[in-house]
């Protein structure tokens, strides 16, 4: 696939994987839009607009896509990229009502307002590309953070349905699976990830993910152990569960709790 040209929205573009990704579809040509709840400067080499859009809002979702369709013309390729962790508060990282509301909010259903609002098209084209960056946790586990765990959970399946009901109409899906990465979002920046395998940069993943693109690729594991990670979970669920238990022992013998953002310097 050639990127110059085509229309490519990006949702919580403003900082993190999100800016990286839509720095580098800017840089093959496309145009650029970003949607994110804070303000994103626009210039001439993208992106090439931002709007202010809580994507957990489907009226509102509707709204800012619309005015993609009169400013930039019909989307080409979508990357649903926006997500936020639980607040690790209550018993184990559990999460009260509140918590699991706004992660689900954000982390599923904003998946799906964006299917709603865009396959449709895509499929009376007969082309398009739907991208949902969700997260190793989706296919593992998040110690520490049940809330961001399930909902990646989540996230995994509605994008293996979209691909098994939707790719015969054209309509491409890819599934970006990162373990750690630094970015903001962890309270990381990219210094952090110098001379650590197992921590990535945010530019790191959107090389991975416009490759898939490119090359219609459906699951993306920017981390490959995650592949070797997934594979033992289904040849010895116990087995697999008693490790990550040790893990978590592990975490809190070293650091004193079992906060994900630092389970990648154990691994």
């Amino acid at each position: 696939m050639q990127f110059e040209g085509k229309t490519v929205v990006v949702t919580g573009g403003a900082s993190g994987i999100g800016a990286a990704i839509t720095a580098q579809f800017a840089a093959l040509g496309a145009k650029t839009c970003v949607l994110d709840v804070v303000h994103c400067e626009t210039s001439d080499v993208g992106p090439h607009l931002s709007l202010m859009c809580d994507v957990s809002d489907e009226m509102a979702l509707k709204d800012a896509l619309s005015v993609v369709y009169l400013k930039l013309g019909s989307i080409d390729i979508f990357v649903s990229n926006a997500g936020v962790l639980g607040s690790m508060e209550g018993s184990e990282g559990i999460g009260a009502d509140t918590d699991w509301a706004r992660c689900w909010s954000v982390n599923v259903m904003a998946h799906v307002y964006a299917a709603r609002a865009l396959v449709p098209d895509m499929v009376k084209r007969g082309s398009g590309h739907f991208v949902t960056i969700a997260s190793a946790a989706g296919l593992l586990n998040q110690i520490g953070d049940v809330p961001y765990s399930a909902t990646k959970h989540a996230a995994v399946s509605f994008a293996e349905s979209l691909a098994i009901t939707y790719r015969p109409s054209g309509v491409n899906v890819t599934l970006v699976c990162p373990q750690y990465v630094a970015t903001p979002l962890i309270g990381l920046t990219e210094a952090d990830a110098t001379d650590v395998d197992t921590l990535l940069t945010a530019d790191d993943i959107a090389v991975a993910t416009l490759e898939a693109i490119a090359e219609g690729r459906f699951l993306v594991l920017p981390h490959p152990e995650v592949q070797r990670f997934a594979q033992s979970r289904a040849r010895d669920h116990d087995k697999w569960i008693k490790g990550m238990s040790d893990l978590r022992a592990r975490a809190v013998d070293t650091f004193g709790d079992a906060r994900p953002e630092r389970f990648y310097r154990l691994l």
